[in-house]
């Protein structure tokens, strides 16, 4: 998947082969730590919450932990949209009208950050601009710009972000190289219309503030229409962010009326409400930690579904582990006890699956979890490359890890995405998906591979006849994917319409995971292509991403388009360049490599692609990823054939020696590509 493609290192490499067996390449999940966690919450008092483009990815492309608290009364019949229960006893439900960050209240702050004068002049353009807000004379009134001037230190321009906004909730802060502009908050000014200045106020030092579990409630309000004013212009404007319930309060007169709370939504919750409303009991959740070998992650996630008698959706982890390979990853499962784990441990031990650390958990696994991935890999077989005549191969293999340590590695999806070896790979199904044909998906899904075993007699016997029900009967239980689409096909037939049903028969994590690999594939492409064609060199119209601390911009405005001045003062480095993974919100570069996007999904007929497949139930946003990534904690040492022996030679017998290598990636990013950057070889 990844020949021809582009190096960036110019080291010659070496030979070699890894994953002769699960043991020669060992992952284990880095999980961020209990302390860390902590770390993280505290931190996200201090500054504003992440806004991304309809998906978490470390960085770019991909998250907290709930602390103990007092319920809210069940009484008060609040529900929101995902819940699991009206209060777990994991989670703080306290209500904030709107807290001050400590320190950021008192106005000498603004006078100490930016002088006195400037304070005193900012403050007299915050009341002119609400006098002229007031005045209602001009439409286009109150539009100006007022400028800090340039802020070097990013913690001070921090402060002077949240700073200004709680004492200013009607104005917002943006940055532009460095220069700190300041302007009305057109989104302050409309909600104005709806509900009083003082409750527009403090509900925007709320959304500021971002206190973790804070609630915030408007005045009580009996008019139904209204209400549902506010809670569109809420959904509209921070959909993403917040999520809004109307609920009975009693006021002052002690009648009963009717309120709105707002609260931060969780990542990972579902907009939809559960069917049954109120939820009687808590959902229960129970952590462990997953050993599989030589298995795909879905695929012991299907054994462990069957066997507890729950669907694979209720499994969260944060991300897909090698097949070929021994790996430990933390996961969750809801509904299941951890007597109830324990009970099949020996059972799925026979199936590659070991679980260990089973403990009770208050919530699944988010993506913040997950700090990267620490690999152990040996290589077997050492050689040169057939082109190099050198004899000292110790010293190819020295350069090579000195030049990926230095440089970093060219950061492509990695074959297992799209089924390493396969007749049909899995970016195949995803192009068919969002073209919408569906029958060819399902075939597609169905190809078998050219070996003798009741999972390719079973798909092979499908394709031939389309009984459904037939091959059902042939397919062994662990295959649940088969196994639900093959069961919606026999009950709809194997048409558009009944296709389309099977797909929809699977988990949602499933069905976008094709489409994802679709995606993929363009993105590598692409990376090959902006680096065969501008090398390491920042050019005009690549995309960078900012390192801005002011987390209220959205994703796209961080991602800026590289000027002629700018490629000519050099200001960017290589290491600073991101391209988009296609979607229908993202921006293209604006250089030759836009250009290619544009004419590479016109290849595959997707020129008018939407991104969305709505009979489907996918939405695509798209999200950006770095060109290039480093490698950390980089060590190796040469082992001869009698185990345990370190080569000290200068020359080596390639026949007898083999590499150990030891490292950690970050989230997302894949061993198998650093180490062909390392040896210069494909797998």
């Amino acid at each position: 998947m990844l020949r021809s493609f582009s190096y960036l290192t110019d080291h010659t490499g070496f030979c070699g082969t890894i994953k002769n067996s699960p043991s020669d390449f060992v992952v284990t999940e880095i999980e961020v730590t209990e302390h860390s966690l902590r770390d993280t919450q505290a931190k996200s008092l201090q500054k504003p919450m992440e806004v991304l483009l309809g998906q978490s990815s470390p960085g770019l492309c991909a998250q907290s932990c709930d602390g103990g608290g007092t319920p809210v009364p069940a009484d008060q019949g609040l529900r929101w949209a995902g819940d699991s229960c009206p209060a777990s006893p994991c989670q703080n439900q306290h209500e904030s009208k709107a807290e001050l960050k400590p320190g950021l209240e008192d106005a000498s702050v603004l006078d100490s950050l930016l002088g006195k004068a400037v304070s005193e002049l900012l403050n007299k353009y915050a009341c002119d601009l609400k006098d002229v807000w007031k005045s209602k004379s001009d439409a286009n009134a109150g539009t100006r710009e007022f400028s800090l001037g340039p802020i070097l230190d990013k913690k001070n321009r921090a402060d002077l972000h949240s700073a200004i906004r709680q004492k200013f909730p009607f104005l917002v802060t943006v940055t532009k190289d460095n220069e700190m502009i300041v302007k009305g908050n057109a989104d302050y000014r409309e909600l104005c219309q709806f509900v009083t200045e003082k409750e527009t106020s403090d509900f925007f030092k709320f959304l500021d503030a971002k206190l973790e579990n804070s609630t915030f409630s408007f005045e009580p309000d009996g008019d139904k229409e209204h209400r549902k004013v506010v809670h569109h212009f809420i959904n509209r404007k921070f959909g993403k962010l917040l999520e809004t319930k109307s609920f009975t309060v009693t006021d002052v007169n002690d009648q009963q009326n009717m309120s709105i709370m707002v609260r931060f939504r969780e990542k990972g919750w579902s907009r939809k409400r559960p069917a049954g409303g109120f939820q009687e009991k808590q959902d229960l959740y129970t952590a462990f930690t997953l050993q599989k070998e030589n298995l795909e992650t879905l695929e012991a996630i299907s054994f462990l579904a069957a066997e507890l008698g729950v669907l694979p959706s209720d499994f969260s982890y944060t991300g897909i582990k090698d097949k070929k390979a021994i790996t430990y990853q933390p996961m969750v499962v809801k509904k299941v006890t951890p007597e109830r784990l324990k009970e099949i441990g020996n059972k799925m031990e026979k199936k590659g699956i070991r679980i260990h650390n089973i403990h009770s958990a208050c919530q699944h696994l988010r993506l913040g979890q997950l700090k990267g991935n620490h690999f152990d890999v040996v290589v077997r077989d050492l050689k040169h490359h057939s082109h190099d005549s050198s004899a000292d191969l110790k010293k190819r293999i020295s350069e090579a890890m000195e030049n990926v340590e230095t440089k970093g590695f060219v950061n492509y999806y990695g074959p297992q995405r799209f089924g390493q070896g396969q007749n049909v790979q899995t970016d195949q199904i995803g192009l068919a998906l969002l073209n919408e044909e569906m029958v060819k998906a399902v075939k597609l899904f169905f190809t078998p591979e050219d070996t003798d075993d009741p999972v390719n007699n079973a798909k092979r016997y499908f394709l031939q006849t389309e009984d459904a029900k037939g091959a059902l009967v042939m397919l062994p239980e662990f295959k649940v994917r088969e196994r639900m689409l093959l069961r919606a096909l026999n009950r709809y037939g194997v048409n558009h319409e009944g296709c389309t049903k099977g797909w929809l028969s699977i988990p949602h994590s499933m069905r976008i995971f094709y489409v994802h690999a679709y995606c993929s594939k363009i993105w590598n492409e692409a990376a090959s292509y902006r680096l065969s064609i501008y090398g390491s060199k920042v050019v005009e119209g690549d995309l960078v991403f900012s390192e801005e601390t002011d987390e209220t911009i959205s994703l796209n405005d961080k991602v800026h388009v590289v000027t002629a001045a700018e490629e000519s003062a050099k200001k960017y480095s290589i290491n600073q360049v991101v391209l988009p993974m296609v979607g229908h919100s993202i921006k293209y570069p604006g250089n030759k490599v836009g250009q290619w996007y544009h004419e590479r999904l016109s290849k595959d007929e997707l020129q008018t692609c939407k991104f969305r497949v709505s009979p489907l139930q996918l939405n695509i946003p798209g999200c950006y990823r770095p060109i290039l990534k480093n490698v950390q904690n980089l060590s190796y040492f040469l082992e001869g054939s009698e185990k345990g022996i370190e080569i000290e030679d200068n020359y080596l017998n390639e026949s007898k020696v083999s590499l150990h290598i030891s490292f950690d990636l970050d989230p997302s990013c894949y061993a198998t590509v650093c180490l062909r950057e390392i040896m210069k070889c494909d797998f």
